[in-house]
């Protein structure tokens, strides 16, 4: 069973295709970038996927079963900026979140939950701040919470969006650090990115996104500059060898 399996979605806004037969389906623990430019789908992909926007047609199938939000398979991290950072919680309560699947929304988290979610907060250098109230974290540091609650979701697939975008390098490295523990760990994650720089370094697979599928598979396969040209049209430019450069208008 594949974790993923997109045929033919279709996600419209007022009658206006955002996504328009989208199909594609991911391997098991590999990490997947989604590349496009602005307004290519990309957000709404994994919000179609997650339920969280309605789809005008198509199916959806996770581990070969229709996604129900209840279900502790799946782990998401949304674009930073659609949180509302001044919600008067600390961070521990903010990855206690994630353990909701586990313990039920009418439970209470217990102590063995407690210390999974410092454990997750270690991981992502965040345990110092636990008792710290969001809206008082840096960017980045924010970044890494939700990136905590993720872990102690405990999925098998995560959906992230736009995870690198407004932290700094060393939290850069920490987030891609983590992101391969997981893929060391046989978990399955797909990422909403932006910089064409590090796609080859950072992903195995890649699914090029601009309203339609445009290529989907192997990064070493599929990444190439034919497949980018189709994807960004006019848009992309050249420094030098290897080096390129998205112009967004």
């Amino acid at each position: 069973m594949k974790p993923v399996v997109v045929e033919n979605l279709t996600v419209a806004y007022q009658k206006k295709p955002v996504l328009s037969n989208v199909s594609f389906e991911v391997p098991e623990g590999k990490l997947i970038g989604i590349i496009g430019p602005n307004g290519a789908g990309k957000s709404t992909l994994i919000k179609a996927i997650l339920g969280l926007i309605p789809k005008a047609a198509g199916e959806i199938k996770i581990y070969d079963k229709k996604y129900r939000a209840k279900d502790r398979v799946v782990g998401y991290v949304p674009q930073r900026g659609s949180v509302d950072w001044d919600f008067p919680t600390n961070a521990l309560d903010v990855v206690l979140m994630g353990r909701y699947g586990h313990v039920g929304w009418f439970k209470r988290p217990g102590k063995k939950d407690t210390e999974i979610a410092m454990e997750c907060l270690k991981k992502v250098g965040m345990e110092e701040y636990a008792s710290r109230q969001i809206s008082q974290l840096s960017g980045g540091q924010q970044q890494r919470v939700f990136l905590a609650r993720a872990l102690a979701q405990d999925a098998k697939v995560y959906f992230m969006d736009e995870p690198f975008v407004g932290v700094d390098a060393a939290t850069e490295r920490a987030i891609i650090e983590l992101l391969n523990e997981l893929k060391r760990q046989g978990k399955t994650v797909l990422v909403v990115h932006h910089d064409l720089q590090t796609v080859k370094e950072y992903f195995d697979h890649v699914i090029l996104l601009n309203v339609n599928t445009v290529a989907a598979g192997a990064t070493e396969e599929v990444f190439t500059l034919e497949n980018l040209h189709r994807t960004y049209g006019g848009k992309l430019s050249f420094l030098e060898k290897d080096q390129l450069v998205v112009e967004q208008k």
